[in-house]
């Protein structure tokens, strides 16, 4: 027999200036972890055919390339299950710290690796392994800093502070980006000898910095709050498929609008570049920094929008828009007018796509207890990124065997933003929820109280 709920007293409310220490700490964490993994999406897209894989067949070379790209997507999951379980047992700081150290060394790793003229199929194997321990972290890192956010966040300001990890998640792109720009401007044979690794040996600084910034944060009070009076769940994913297999459901469907970054920065990218258009390397590198630049300022006004008007409208207008701006930038690159590629990049990745990509991480979030917050997002995710992961190897099969049929692309890309709207429309607004009763549920059943501690 199923028994009422305890009550659960509101959690005591955060320090002052935790919060903004919060904020802050998943910003910079999430730049420098994120730094690590576009750089690897723009060696994949430039660099990697050429290194690691048979120059003989470019387009073949291009493929197995972008295919490397995806395989930190198809790790995630794995690494969400791991790291989802033990933030919700051991806490949020924890896992924030273990993900920015196994992402920098295992970048710099990337950047030591011998290349196929030095060890044959050897060297793809090894890249392919670095890749998917990147994915393993990057798999704890936004759930982690969203879930540290959002419970250290003021109820009625949750979608501006939890939207700094995804504007440190485009600042990491931007720095990325940056820090190629000259890199792709050296000359071929010093580009292809030693210069595509100094971007991943930089990397090794994410590692101690990430230390430095996260080991002095605070566990949140909800979590401290939850730990202390009923226990923590001793088996999250129980609790998560049992009581919020819907809202799962509804992230892995959500998250399938981050099709739209992933074909923006790397497909569009190699498409741009390709011998069909024309473009070169730096001004396309430009055309990603302009467009995160304007990012970083759009994610926070549409997050703080969500907190005044609902997440589902914001997250509806980047889903919908999305699907509209990505058929004009793909337009736009196929015209060869820079101008335009620039002008149209901007409006679909800096401005349309930040509606979703700024207001998911409360949106998301605060579909969850605090019990299972962690597992939740993390698995529902990265099930939902892995597939926009290898949506650059699809993208890269249906632009034909020339690789430059945009419009199919374009198409593909629309129809993976259909999933993320129906999510939106049937999920639950969250925004005046407060944080204390977020995802709960009015009674608990006996084997539920049999998978907590005391």
């Amino acid at each position: 027999m199923s028994v009422p709920a305890a009550p659960h007293d509101a959690a005591p409310p955060a320090p002052p200036g935790q919060p903004r220490k919060a904020a802050t700490a998943a910003w910079i964490g999430s730049a420098l972890e994120y730094y690590d993994f576009f750089i690897y999406g723009s060696a994949a897209a430039l660099i990697f055919p050429k290194v690691f894989f048979d120059e003989s067949d470019p387009a073949t070379a291009t493929l197995l390339s972008l295919a490397t790209f995806g395989v930190a997507y198809a790790a995630r999951p794995v690494g969400a299950l791991f790291l989802g379980h033990f933030g919700d047992r051991v806490g949020r700081k924890k896992i924030m710290v273990f993900t920015l150290i196994l992402m920098g060394v295992s970048t710099f790793l990337i950047g030591c690796l011998p290349t196929r003229d030095q060890v044959g199929t050897l060297a793809p194997v090894l890249l392919v392994l670095c890749r998917v321990l990147q994915g393993i972290s990057a798999a704890g890192e936004q759930a982690s800093a969203n879930s540290m956010t959002l419970e250290h966040a003021p109820p009625n300001r949750r979608g501006f502070f939890t939207s700094f990890t995804l504007s440190g998640t485009q600042g990491g792109q931007l720095l990325a980006t940056l820090v190629f720009l000259p890199i792709a401007a050296l000359p071929e044979d010093q580009l292809l000898s030693w210069g595509w690794r100094v971007p991943f040996w930089l990397s090794i600084g994410v590692a101690v910095v990430g230390y430095v910034i996260r080991r002095k944060l605070d566990e949140t009070p909800a979590f401290a709050q939850q730990a202390n009076s009923e226990g923590v769940v001793k088996l999250p994913l129980v609790v998560l498929l049992r009581e919020h297999w819907a809202d799962v459901l509804r992230v892995v469907g959500g998250a399938l609008v981050a099709s739209v970054s992933t074909i923006f920065t790397v497909w569009a990218l190699a498409y741009a570049t390709s011998d069909s258009v024309g473009m070169s390397r730096s001004s396309m590198l430009w055309v990603g920094a302009l467009a995160n630049l304007v990012a970083l300022a759009a994610i926070p006004l549409w997050a703080t929008l969500s907190d005044r008007i609902g997440r589902r409208p914001v997250f509806l207008v980047g889903a919908v828009g999305s699907a509209g701006a990505m058929f004009l930038y793909l337009w736009a690159i196929s015209t060869g007018s820079y101008p335009l590629t620039m002008a149209l990049g901007i409006l679909a990745f800096g401005i349309v796509y930040s509606a979703a990509n700024g207001v998911w991480p409360a949106f998301y979030g605060e579909m969850f207890s605090t019990r299972v917050r962690l597992s939740g997002m993390a698995i529902g995710t990265q099930i939902g990124f892995a597939v926009a992961g290898f949506a650059v190897t699809f993208a890269a099969r249906i632009a034909g065997p020339d690789g430059d049929d945009w419009s199919a692309v374009a198409l593909f890309t629309a129809a993976l933003c259909v999933p993320p709207v129906i999510a939106a429309l049937s999920a639950k607004e969250t925004a005046r929820i407060p944080t204390e009763q977020l995802g709960e549920r009015p009674r608990r059943t006996a084997t539920e109280r049999e998978t907590v501690t005391a």
